[in-house]
């Protein structure tokens, strides 16, 4: 039987694809149930015009909108440092706790919005989130108490969480997996850039807006970030995009082509009017699916190593470094943080994408290493050169997880996928909420016990995502009969799984010789 190869590496039947256009159907209020295309190849310039006007259309506002996200949220430590801390007269435990509340309702939050994000309009529904938040923290220049601040970071908290986990379900329902690490890389170098330009603007703040009308530094930041965050947001709602089947902007014919090369791509996309998972369905399959929890698990450890952006003022300044020079030597931090995501992502998607799991290890090994060296050395400039690095190997293994999540999860229903992908955003996002707690002022200036945490949880994620990389494949393998050799070994050792332990060894064995073939 003639078989096509998919980008996948899944062998399926050529006939197969035909057949899809008697199975699903494109339809909008615009639209008369146009069929799939039967005759499509894969890497034509008419595919290339549409992931172009894809890119168009999602990349630039959500880079924008990720960008001012980000700056909202850390924007707190940058406030701290310019004047907040003694104004409120925070101590270090009340200034966690500011951390772990937004926390707390930003990942509670996440798996409900994501579900309600799957069924509506992704230009009506982020826009309006974003415009929430936007307004809170423009209103946090008006706190006067520690709790009034605690009350702004809850709704800013409640209303962020539909953001990040949002995006990452637009970008797995639009894009190839071959696609999908250069863009994440671009979507994760929004808040590095937005770390790198928030020490800029609090810096300038500091320096020429102090005082300007009665109005402290500090609070002029959250001004001006607010304002900027509503703005966007209402620009945004009319330039995105909706999902493949229904989107406005693009033609019939694109509609057609972008259906049609996700499902090439054993992607599934809901269609208009095609049966669904009822929401306990969806939560169900995918809070049950190992793959989710693995994989989060890495993600967990990976967000809890990053949860130390909250403070790089802080530990700069535990450097000796005072003044506006605090927010500025943040800087270098984050731009060489930003080089190191785009030469990971590109890598990810050109060269290595069967071996995402050998990436994220290989960045969790350098991270555990520059952790050590931060706990036991003494030099400032040294500890400084390492606290760089460390910053590039967490923000690298970042997007790396999360083009790795979206494609294991590419074969769920489009609901099952957003609870998925909420499931790992928000369960590692949780991490942070210790993270909240690793670099108390006590600890000063050494900070041994935040840098001993890290350390000990990079050096775990090393063999999360050894077992990533070994059982994503073979499970692969396993379930499309794409190779006859684990029915051959399970015929061999009935009983007790011995036929999938020596196939699952035999994997491990292929990957590390090299010779294995991932699809992830």
């Amino acid at each position: 039987m003639t078989k096509t190869r998919l980008s996948s590496d899944t062998a399926v039947d050529a006939e197969k694809l035909g057949s899809l256009q008697q199975d699903i159907k494109i339809s909008d209020e615009h639209i008369e149930n146009p069929l799939l295309i039967p005759d499509y190849r894969p890497g034509t310039d008419e595919e290339r015009r549409l992931v172009w006007k894809i890119d168009l259309c999602l990349l630039p506002i959500i880079f924008v909108m990720y960008f001012l996200s980000y700056m909202d949220r850390i924007n707190v430590g940058n406030a701290k440092v310019a004047g907040m801390e003694e104004y409120l007269n925070l101590s270090s435990g009340q200034y966690s706790i500011v951390l772990v509340i937004m926390i707390v309702f930003y990942v509670s939050a996440e798996i409900p919005l994501n579900m309600i994000l799957s069924r509506s309009k992704p230009y009506i529904f982020m826009p309006i989130i974003m415009i929430l938040w936007g307004c809170v923290t423009a209103a946090m220049t008006r706190i006067e108490t520690y709790h009034q601040l605690l009350g702004c970071r809850v709704v800013v908290g409640m209303c962020e969480a539909g953001f990040a986990p949002g995006v990452l379900l637009m970008f797995s329902s639009w894009y190839k997996r071959s696609e999908q690490s250069m863009r994440f890389g671009i979507y994760i170098s929004a808040p590095v850039i937005s770390g790198a330009f928030g020490g800029l603007l609090s810096g300038a703040i500091m320096s020429g807006l102090d005082g300007a009308h009665g109005i402290a530094g500090w609070r002029w930041l959250f001004l001006i970030e607010g304002v900027l965050t509503v703005g966007v947001a209402a620009l945004s709602a009319f330039i995105l995009l909706g999902f493949p089947a229904n989107s406005r902007y693009l033609s019939e014919r694109e509609r057609a082509l972008a259906v049609t090369r996700l499902q090439y791509d054993s992607i599934v996309n809901n269609k208009p009017n095609e049966a669904q998972m009822t929401h306990w369905e969806a939560f169900k399959f995918a809070a049950t699916n190992w793959r989710v929890w693995l994989m989060t698990l890495g993600y967990f450890i990976i967000t809890g190593t990053s949860s130390m952006s909250y403070f790089y003022p802080t530990l700069v300044q535990s450097l000796g470094y005072t003044g506006t020079k605090i927010q500025y030597m943040t800087v270098p931090i984050y731009a060489v943080a930003f080089v190191f995501n785009l030469a990971t992502s590109f890598i990810g998607d050109r060269k290595l994408r069967p071996y995402r799991g050998y990436i994220n290890m290989f960045w969790l090994i350098i991270l555990t290493i520059c952790a050590v060296v931060v706990t036991a050395c003494y030099n400032t400039k040294v500890r400084y050169t390492f606290l760089v690095f460390m910053t590039a190997a967490v923000w690298s293994s970042t997007a790396a997880t999360l083009a790795y999540g979206s494609s294991t999860y590419a074969y769920m229903d489009r609901e099952a996928r957003a609870v998925a992908l909420a499931i790992q955003n928000g369960v590692g996002t949780a991490a942070t909420i210790y993270g909240a707690f690793l670099f108390p002022a006590s600890d000063k200036p050494k900070y041994t016990m935040g840098f001993s945490v890290i350390s000990a949880l990079s050096f775990l994620g090393i063999f999360v995502f050894l077992a990533l990389q070994i059982l994503l494949p073979s499970e692969a393998w396993r379930y499309t009969g794409q190779f006859s050799r684990y029915n051959r070994l399970k015929g061999m050792f009935p009983g007790l799984g011995l036929g999938t332990g020596l196939f699952i060894a035999y994997c491990a064995f292929e990957q590390l010789v090299g010779f294995g073939d991932s699809h992830h």
